[in-house]
Parts: C-alpha cells; structure tokens; sequence
C-alpha cells in the first residue's frame, strides 16, 4: 500500500537494482509501488574478473523485475548502465528522460561488495575495481541526476546507498570502507552545492542484510574469523538491539521516506538503518 501519495507520476532511477534478492530490487519495487515511473538498471553482462556473473543482475535479470513490476501494476523500463563509464550513466539519465520526459529521483545503490582482503593482498586493481564503481560510480549518477534535475528547476532528490562501513572500519574491507566513508563526505559536499535548488542528497547506511551478496559475506566474514557460520550469524544478531539483521525492506522502506516530501528538510544526512547497531 502506498504510504505518500506525492511519489505518485514521479521518476525514479534504481542503479544495481537487477539482481533477485538485492537491495536494488526492493528499492526499484517499492518506489514503483508508491507510483513511481522506474527505471531498473544494472549491468546486464558480465565485465572481468572484478564484475562477475554471480555479482552482477544480468540483462534477463533485470527484464524479469521489470515484468514483475508490470504485472503488479507498476510502470517501469530496465537500461542496462556500467556506472564505471561516465558517457553510460549519461545515456542512462538521457534515455529515462527520453522515455518518461524528467527524472525526479536517482538511487546510486550500484556497488562492489565482495572484493575482500587483508590490506597486505589487496592489489591496486581490487582497489580501483572497488574504489571506481563505489565512489566514482555515485559521482556520475550524482553529477548527470543534477544536470537533468537542475535542468528541471522543480527540485529532486539523490539517495546514495552506504553502509555500515560509512561509519566504522571492518577488517578485509580496506577498499570498502574507504569508499563507503568517501560516499558520505560526497552527500555532504552535494548536497550543501544543491540544496539551493530544493534537490536534496542522502545516504542511507544499512548494517548488514543478507542478499544473495550478503550471504556469500557470511560464509566469508565467519571463515576468516574461525567461527561456524551459524555461531557468525548469532554473534551478530546478540550485538545489534533489535536482535536481527536488517531486511531488503527495511532499505527499501528508508529510501521511499527520503525520496518522498515528508523527507524534505533532511539533506546531507547519512542515515543509519541498522537495528541500533551503528549509532555514528
């Protein structure tokens, strides 16, 4: 059930939003379920070793979400996007803008979570491979959404996809935590440059959610830390107040608030989503 009326006709852009279970996914469902006109993007193929097949939603991926959404009633388009390409994520606003006529909101969730090494075997390609989708990634769809929004002149919202490791270090997460860190230093500086045009720029920093992404994590976090992964699984739960990791929803929740006009006097925040785990 729609929750604000307001999103009703607007357009959205979910970038990493075409794998089955991700955080994308929940977000692109959830805005096209408050009437939201969405665009479901992600890669669609496989690039290198740094962006496999099992990391990235595939071009037939993304056309089932769509589908999905369609026969839920939804309006939506899927655009495959490297975010790495800055003349990509220009055509991605320039072909949803041609599509739909304006763009209203852009979710930069598109992202790399699953290189992880000690700082010792990290190498400047892990690194780049990371630091590039992550950061530099958000930067595009940042710059082409305020480009199009400014453009507009009716204001806009950008909600960037953080983290946890926005606020705290992790160990085999170097490269992560750096750009998650660096994602919330972006929002702030963003959203100070455009707030006079009323678009506002949020990061949502969720604690740990086990998507197909999250699940690979658990086997690697309790493997590197000696423990079973049901004892990893406890372990977490007994430190986080609300005595669960977080859901898809739960994401997918925070972002329609932020992309909504109730949201409309928070700008530059990096809001915790964590259960009360993470309280920076």
């Amino acid at each position: 059930m729609a929750m604000y009326p307001d999103l009703q006709g607007k357009v959205a852009i979910v970038t990493g939003s075409g794998r089955p279970r991700g955080l994308g996914e929940a977000m692109v469902k959830r805005l096209a379920a408050e009437g939201c006109r969405v665009v479901v993007s992600d890669l669609g193929a496989p690039r290198g070793e740094a962006m496999p097949a099992s990391a990235i939603g595939s071009t037939s991926e993304m056309e089932q979400i769509v589908a999905q959404i369609r026969a839920a009633g939804g309006e939506a388009i899927g655009i495959a996007c490297n975010v790495l390409d800055e003349a990509d994520v220009a055509g991605l606003v320039a072909k949803t803008v041609a599509h739909y006529g304006r763009l209203d909101i852009m979710v930069n969730n598109a992202g790399i979570g699953y290189i992880m090494k000690p700082i010792v075997e990290m190498t400047q390609a892990d690194w780049d491979a990371v630091l590039g989708v992550n950061l530099r990634g958000a930067f595009f769809g940042i710059k082409y959404a305020a480009i199009q929004m400014l453009a507009q002149q009716q204001g806009g919202r950008i909600i960037n996809i953080g983290s946890q490791a926005s606020k705290s270090g992790f160990p085999f997460a170097s490269a992560y935590t750096a750009s998650k860190h660096a994602m919330v230093g972006l929002t702030r500086s963003a959203a100070i440059e455009l707030g006079p045009q009323s678009i506002t720029v949020n990061t949502i920093c969720p604690n740990h959610v086990t998507t197909g992404l999250g699940a690979w994590q658990n086997q690697f976090f309790s493997a590197a830390t000696g423990r079973s992964e049901e004892k990893y699984l406890a372990d977490m739960r007994a430190r986080i107040p609300l005595g669960r990791p977080g859901l898809q929803e739960d994401i997918a929740k925070a972002c329609a608030f932020l992309a909504s006009a109730e949201a409309a006097y928070i700008t530059g925040e990096a809001m915790n989503v964590s259960g009360g785990e993470e309280y920076h």
